[in-house]
């Protein structure tokens, strides 16, 4: 069997072991996982602020991509002392808190970050996300339609900001006051998403089931809810390109800008630029939408 290569590195002084830097991860691109934790060095202020605090869900991929991953919630043991965890529903996940903790799950080959949509301990979302999910693997119309779910929020007086899924697909976020509920984000995600399907047929669905789809965008409101998660902002993606879910401006949306655009190798340069675009949004009047919603809506 070839020897297994081992080395530490020290983050906030705390020694993390590496092992095998030089395993590809991400092939196609060229990208080892001594390449990887370099990248989610520089991503950590911006990921680790929406993963702070909530609880982690990570896919490993420990042979690189394209091979066998799975989905990880409850925390391997033995865990570093520096690792915090939190139980919720007999699972202990965790709670990503620090540059070592994703420094080590980075040299555990966890390639994607998808946190709860509320904070360790509470019911309460963090922030409202509508998941625009492709029904096909490569969809020309995504940013079309980014772009009208943009003005219809706009039109309700709420400032919001897409972000590539890395996949196929877009979020948008909606920064909201505590105290919001999911079952009324589910509401104003439902009126919404029904005023799109209504006023563009061609383009979104409501419809749950993706054979059922065709060719239509799936206007996700119901992913955001407790207990199910989305992938994070500035979480790298397992996918051939090593894509990143990147915020982007409303500009770009119009320009039609491709999920392919922003991976491990240019976010660096990009976050430089742009900086964090969800921190410069407060949080918007959902609660005051949602209290004209006509009864019954859901």
């Amino acid at each position: 069997m070839p020897q297994k290569v081992r080395g530490t590195i020290t983050a906030e002084g705390h020694e993390i072991t590496i092992t095998n830097p030089d395993k590809p991860l991400w092939p196609e691109r060229g990208i080892t996982k001594q390449i990887y934790l370099q990248k989610l060095a520089a991503l950590s202020p911006y990921l680790l602020r929406y993963c702070k605090d909530r609880l982690l869900t990570v896919i490993r991929y420990p042979h690189g991509v394209p091979g066998m991953s799975f989905y990880q919630k409850n925390a391997p043991e033995p865990l570093p002392e520096y690792v915090h965890t939190a139980v919720h529903e007999n699972i202990t996940y965790i709670v990503l808190q620090g540059l070592p903790e994703l420094l080590w799950l980075g040299n555990l080959a966890a390639l994607e970050f998808h946190p709860s949509l509320h904070y360790a301990g509470s019911t309460l979302p963090c922030e409202w996300m509508i998941d625009l999910d492709p029904s096909l693997e490569e969809e020309p119309r995504i940013m079309e339609a980014a772009a009208l779910v943009g003005e219809v929020l706009k039109s309700l007086g709420l400032e919001s900001v897409p972000k590539t899924s890395g996949a196929t697909g877009v979020q948008i976020i909606v920064p909201v006051e505590p105290g919001v509920t999911f079952d009324g984000l589910r509401r104003i995600g439902h009126f919404v998403g029904r005023y799109v399907t209504e006023k563009r047929p061609d383009l979104f669905t409501l419809e749950r089931l993706k054979k059922h789809r065709g060719d239509k965008i799936y206007f996700d409101y119901l992913q955001h809810y407790g207990g199910k998660t989305l992938a994070a902002p500035y979480t790298p993606r397992a996918r051939p390109l090593a894509t990143v879910s990147t915020p982007l401006l409303w500009e770009e949306v119009q320009r039609d800008v491709k999920p392919t655009d922003y991976h491990l190798l240019n976010i660096e340069d990009r976050l430089a630029r742009t900086g964090d675009l969800i921190a410069g949004v407060p949080p918007q009047p959902v609660e005051a939408i949602i209290a004209k919603l006509p009864p019954g809506q859901q």
